[in-house]
Order: C-alpha cells, then structure tokens, then sequence
C-alpha cells in the first residue's frame, strides 16, 4: 500500500474514533442497545425453546388439534415471531436512522469536513 493510500485511511480512522466519541453517537448506541437487547434473549430463547423442548421433554409431542401436536403449532409461532420482531425493528429503525443522521451532521458542523 501506498504511502498516500495508507495516510488516508488514518485520517479516516480517526474521524471515526472522534465521530464515536460524540454524545450523540453514545446516545444512539445506548438507545440500540436498549431497545435491541431484551429482543434478542427473547428471540434466542424463543428459537431454542423448539428444539430443546421436543429433544428432551415429551411436552410438545402431545396433540393439539387432530393430528397436529404442539411441536407444529410452536414452530409456526416462530415464523410469526420472527415477522413480528421484524415489524416491530422496522418500525423503530427510523428513529435510530434519525440519530444516525444527527450524529453525523453534527460532526460535519463541528469539524467542518
């Protein structure tokens, strides 16, 4: 690599380092991490609790509705899961979009760049 090429990538790099170190930007990681948090234990326990209950007990195996046993029914509430989480994650993303775009404005106002 170049010594010019080389030299850019610092200055980007330290643009970044500045640009993390911003309120805004620890506002933003703070709210995502907030809101994604509990999302993701629920999601995993929710997607795990399929396999683990079916390998192990004998709780999902019972019949719900004629031949269909609960097994069947708890993997088609993953899929409604999923899209619910989905929904849900779209729907506040512009919000952190919004934060995203702050921090950066707020960046390019301060440095100028």
């Amino acid at each position: 690599m170049d010594h010019a090429k080389q030299e850019k990538l610092e200055v980007e790099k330290t643009k970044f380092e500045r640009i993390i170190e911003t309120g805004k930007f620890k506002e933003l990681m703070d709210q995502k991490k907030k809101f994604l948090s509990p999302y993701t234990v629920f999601f995993l326990l929710f997607y795990f609790a399929l396999p683990i209950l079916t390998s192990y007990t004998k709780l999902l195996h019972q019949p719900a509705f004629g031949d269909i046993n609960w097994a069947w029914i708890f993997a088609f509430a993953q899929f409604l899961m999923t899209w619910t989480l989905v929904t849900i994650y779209m729907k506040k993303s512009s919000k952190f979009d919004k934060l995203a775009a702050d921090v950066t404005e707020e960046f390019v106002k301060k440095e100028g760049e």
